[in-house]
């Protein structure tokens, strides 16, 4: 496929899902309704969402070659900040979104240069540890800010009008679309960069890069920055589309999540991250569906258990790409193409 065409295809692809809350299409099977229904484009905008955020992980796995546990805790930020600023301290949406901004800087900048003084292993275990004690913050519901179990609701009237209702539900699809292809502009502007292209080779051969003269710590940290910083608008879009926070974006668990999905598009790859986190969405949301079907349910029970445990259909997709498709999908797609 010529560069000319790919751009083409992709052109008529954006065009696309622009005009999707316009078409009045049913596609059986894939959505549980027409493609400008409510709930279509209220998946289509979580799918866009998790595409920006496996990205964003991608930035500082893929590229740095940094095994981070602890990713969860800027997408949290940026999720609980704008809710308590919306609902607690009843600020507006620029005045939120404006102090999300500066703590989404300055909480990475501040953990980043502690855990990056460590590598590896160690690393990993000491962003998973503040990861951990984020998640235990918000359970406890400090001063019965973070709502603990319950989370935080956001009201009719915290958020503009054209951001409230199912019948807006197509303006914050408009708003994830947008949020991906800036995500996916600003990664892709970061990692061509002369910065990007050390990153890149702090992963190959840290070592070699700090005896060219470079300080591969401040490297790093610019990246992990960067990362966390885009990790938590991201938190900011999930917000409007869920309207309200919940505690299970702070577990440990929700960054392996993150690391399956950009294993499952394709390390180092931006579009293949991006494609990793909508599939998994995808598949996490409809195998949902598909194992409350009266067709499952009615199936002998060697069949039916494994189909009703969507994690267990995830894992097994996972094995079968880690163990017969090198790369991911983004991996399979680019060999195809070039075929």
């Amino acid at each position: 496929m010529t560069p000319r065409v790919r751009m083409i295809g992709l052109a008529v692809l954006l065009l696309v899902l622009i005009a999707l809350p316009f078409i009045k299409l049913t596609i059986p099977g894939l959505f549980g309704g027409s493609l400008d229904a409510p709930g279509t484009l209220n998946l289509l905008g979580l799918c866009f969402v998790f595409g920006a955020l496996a990205l964003t992980y991608d930035l500082v796995f893929g590229y740095v070659g940094l095994l981070s546990f602890g990713h969860a805790l800027y997408f949290a930020t940026g999720v609980y900040v704008t809710a308590l600023a919306l609902t607690r301290w009843h600020w507006s949406l620029p005045a939120a979104l404006a102090l999300t901004a500066v703590v989404s800087l300055v909480l990475p900048l501040v953990l980043g240069a502690v855990c990056l003084r460590m590598r590896d292993i160690p690393f990993a275990m000491v962003t998973l540890a503040f990861a951990q004690a984020g998640s235990i913050l918000v359970m406890q519901n400090p001063f019965g800010l973070t709502g603990g179990e319950e989370g935080v609701a956001l009201g009719g009237d915290t958020l503009p009008s054209f951001l409230v209702g199912v019948a807006n539900t197509r303006n914050v699809y408009w708003v994830a679309l947008v949020l991906l292809l800036v995500v996916y502009a600003i990664a892709w502007r970061a990692v061509n960069s002369p910065p990007g292209r050390v990153w890149q080779a702090i992963r190959e051969n840290e070592r070699r890069v700090g005896v060219l003269g470079l300080n591969p710590y401040l490297y790093k940290l610019g990246a992990f920055v960067l990362s966390a910083f885009l990790a938590s608008a991201t938190g900011v879009v999930y917000l409007l589309l869920q309207g309200g926070a919940n505690p299970e974006v702070t577990t440990s668990g929700f960054t392996l999540a993150l690391l399956v999905m950009v294993v499952l598009g394709g390390i180092g790859t931006l579009w293949g991250a991006v494609l990793g986190g909508i599939v998994y969405e995808y598949l996490d949301f409809r195998l949902v569906a598909l194992a409350n079907t009266p067709s499952v349910q009615s199936l002998p029970g060697v069949l039916k258990v494994p189909l009703t445990q969507p994690l267990f259909l995830l894992g097994v997709l996972f094995i079968v790409l880690v163990l017969f498709v090198p790369g991911g999908l983004g991996g399979l797609l680019r060999r195809r193409s070039a075929g």
